[in-house]
């Protein structure tokens, strides 16, 4: 298969993860990068060898100011690439996508989208081969790719009756000096919050009910999930085998002193995880609990790099790839060190 050409309209927290994580892939190229203003990113991007353009024509005297030399603007970006990757705020894909389709060219959104935005939301191990036939696609957010990872493959083998979930969440970025609650806990008044909806986009049939509340940490969301399966003859060490066995979880424990989310992303430092991300879901194997029939458990998410290898996932799948989700994914992760 040729080289697939991609570009990322928006070099920030996630676009330079994506850029990173292609720049792995054998079939992959990143044909260059947008930015709307030469900060430190940007000057980063030069220096990492990557084309950089401006998001449109009225950011490109912010660049001369600046005197840093750009290759040009995104509509000369869209000349030299076969799909378009974005990852600007929410809201921004939605009028994006309009410029993309008028060139004819495949694009990601990012979950910060709304569904309708382009009707085909992803996951690689649900809906790959789906994507294939597919010009635009979403990939769902980082709250619901974790929760599709430790859901599906129980929904997949033992199937689900039921699953409520609270989703304890970060309240920004750690680079987001902007955003709170600084000193409070910040409920989600609305039932379900967005995030089983969102879900359910992918899943369709699974019955989910969602709440959240945001406090003030910026390192990793928190899920307090209870999963209601429809036998009583499925015992816990069977969910771990099964999870074990699953790409992109990984278990800690709380008897190995890793108790918080604190301890978690000082383990992915220790392991020289670029910028200390943790693309897998970090599920605690001694708090995965089965009481009757009910499963009870707490995963862990890096909202800013768990979802990166399913947009890597979802080009590929997108751009002509022969084999399954399996291949994919086994290919992802062995170049990003998954």
């Amino acid at each position: 298969m040729a080289m697939i050409r991609v570009g990322i309209n928006g070099y920030g927290t996630i676009g330079k993860r994506v850029a990173d994580a292609i720049k792995l892939q054998s079939d992959m190229k990143v044909e260059g990068v947008t930015k709307r203003n030469p900060d430190f990113e940007a000057r980063l991007a030069i220096k990492k060898g990557f084309d950089v353009y401006a998001g449109e024509e009225e950011y490109v005297k912010n660049f001369d100011f600046a005197d840093m030399q750009i290759k040009g603007t995104i509509d000369d970006l869209l000349e030299r690439v076969d799909i378009m990757v974005e990852c600007t705020p929410g809201g921004v894909g939605a009028r994006s996508i309009e410029k993309y389709r008028k060139k004819n060219i495949k694009t990601i959104l990012q979950g910060g989208e709304k569904h309708e935005t382009c009707g085909f939301s992803f996951n690689s191990f649900v809906n790959f081969e789906e994507a294939k036939t597919k010009k635009y696609a979403r990939v769902v957010s980082c709250n619901t790719t974790g929760l599709i990872r430790t859901l599906y493959p129980l929904y997949r083998v033992f199937g689900i009756e039921r699953v409520i979930a609270t989703l304890i969440r970060r309240s920004a970025d750690p680079r987001d000096s902007r955003s709170g609650p600084i000193n409070a806990v910040e409920p989600v008044l609305a039932v379900p919050s967005h995030h089983g909806p969102d879900l359910q986009t992918v899943i369709k049939d699974i019955y989910i009910q969602t709440m959240a509340v945001k406090v003030p940490t910026t390192i990793m969301h928190l899920h307090c999930i209870a999963v209601d399966l429809p036998e009583s003859t499925v015992d816990v060490h069977q969910i771990l085998r099964l999870w074990d066995n699953t790409p992109r979880i990984k278990f800690v424990r709380g008897k190995d002193k890793i108790v918080s989310s604190a301890q978690v992303m000082e383990l992915a430092r220790d392991l020289n995880r670029s910028r200390g991300d943790f693309n897998e879901i970090i599920v605690w194997e001694d708090g995965t609990h089965l009481v009757g029939r009910t499963l009870f458990y707490y995963q862990a998410v890096h909202q800013e790099s768990d979802v990166i290898p399913e947009i890597v996932d979802c080009i590929r799948a997108m751009s002509g790839f022969k084999g399954d989700f399996t291949e994919s994914v086994a290919i992802t992760d062995k170049a990003m060190g998954i």
